[in-house]
């Protein structure tokens, strides 16, 4: 039976020539951010368990993590933290197969660790956090739709769906090569920058404006002189970063909120500002493309932490996402795309209750001429869905 791939011309005027673009990211520190990662970090630690031990990934969700901020006192060259921040690690796991217990909660917790070992080194295990493993298990319903169709395909587990759209505007790619940018190149050299950076992009015609957050750890800045020697430097490699993407005008703003002259700045003991006042919750953050893009059409669903077998939140989000970047980069005509997968609860998952394809053609370009190639390579990208679970099993695809 053929599958429900509707594809249709839209008529509207291209984001890139629309007057204002808001895209935001909030980067690997931020708490939601932080409740994204250690969400994902527990969903594989627990496939890695389900199929080192049973050959399957079994049922499972951990999508409702909350971060609940501590208190700190920041001081140049070193202050403290004095109440930890707590970390509720929450959501469904199968603890129980063929008569042999599974240790869950234990693999939740030490996944935690893992992951805040390796991604925050400022941050003391020991006296800087506290955490609460309260994983449940699954409803009987869910647990029986987790179940293969025809021993093959898995059968969804909601009646829901997933967005994607490409390719990124020229702001789209500033904020996310801005992100890459300070966590791969910047970081490494400077490490008074934290990992808690919050990046909101605007375009005003042909202006951009980036405002961006920065926390700065108070061990490795002396004093407040120091504090504006890595603002300005922020602000010079942020500016070259993002003129690599585009002709418009660049300004970048810096730490906004910083009063230099009355000591108000935004300096942290962790280099996440979850140490003092900011709570974080799994799905409050970046969608699956690593952006928040309010000009775009996003799904509310949390991608992290949702099972990679047949969670639509999960997997539409990221399939629907590759799909429009494979039809961009592999059909000629195209200058934007926009994706959405609904599914049926207890149906296969590589049949949608339809794949809605919209597309705005390029300019002299003709749907007849390119719609077929489009439908192929979304119908292709069915056929072959179970290939999303094995790469997020295997931590090839970003969640946030």
């Amino acid at each position: 039976m053929k599958r429900n791939i509707q594809i249709e011309a839209l008529a509207q005027i291209p984001l890139e020539k629309q007057r204002i673009e808001v895209v935001e990211r909030k980067c690997i520190g931020h708490p939601d951010s932080i409740a994204d990662g250690v969400a994902e970090a527990i969903s594989r630690a627990l496939c890695k368990e389900y199929l080192e031990e049973f050959g399957v990934v079994l049922h499972h969700n951990t999508d409702q993590g909350e971060i609940v901020a501590g208190e700190s006192v920041p001081k140049f060259g070193g202050g403290k933290v004095i109440r930890p921040i707590f970390i509720l690690i929450d959501g469904r796991a199968t603890k129980r197969f063929n008569d042999i217990s599974i240790p869950t909660d234990a693999i939740a917790v030490e996944a935690t660790r893992n992951y805040l070992r390796a991604n925050f080194t400022t941050l003391n295990l020991e006296r800087d956090v506290i955490m609460d493993c309260r994983l449940g298990t699954g409803s009987t319903d869910l647990r029986d739709v987790f179940k293969p169709h025809n021993g093959r395909v898995p059968r969804a587990n909601d009646t829901s769906f997933g967005v994607g759209h490409a390719p990124f505007s020229d702001i789209e790619t500033i904020v996310k090569n801005v992100s890459d940018f300070i966590d791969d190149k910047l970081r490494p050299k400077y490490p008074a920058i934290g990992q808690d950076i919050k990046i909101m992009g605007l375009r005003d015609g042909d202006t951009i404006i980036l405002t961006v957050a920065c926390a700065i750890v108070d061990k490795y800045c002396a004093d407040i002189h120091q504090y504006a020697e890595y603002m300005e430097l922020l602000k010079e490699q942020i500016g070259k970063v993002a003129k690599k993407s585009t002709k418009r005008k660049v300004i970048v703003h810096l730490n906004t909120g910083d009063d230099i002259k009355n000591g108000s700045i935004y300096l942290t003991v962790t280099g996440t500002s979850a140490e003092m006042g900011d709570d974080g919750s799994v799905g409050r953050g970046n969608r699956c493309n690593g952006l928040i893009t309010p000009n775009r059409p996003m799904s509310m669903e949390a991608t992290s932490g949702k099972n990679p077998i047949n969670h639509i939140g999960k997997i539409y989000n990221l399939l629907s996402t590759q799909m429009a970047t494979d039809c961009v980069t592999g059909v000629e005509g195209i200058e934007e795309m926009y994706i959405r997968l609904l599914s049926q609860i207890g149906q296969p998952i590589d049949r949608p209750l339809v794949a809605s394809v919209q597309v705005l053609p390029g300019a002299g370009i003709k749907m007849q001429k390119i719609q077929g190639e489009i439908e192929g390579i979304v119908d292709h990208w069915l056929e072959n869905v179970t290939d999303i679970t094995e790469r997020v099993i295997r931590g090839e695809l970003k969640t946030f």
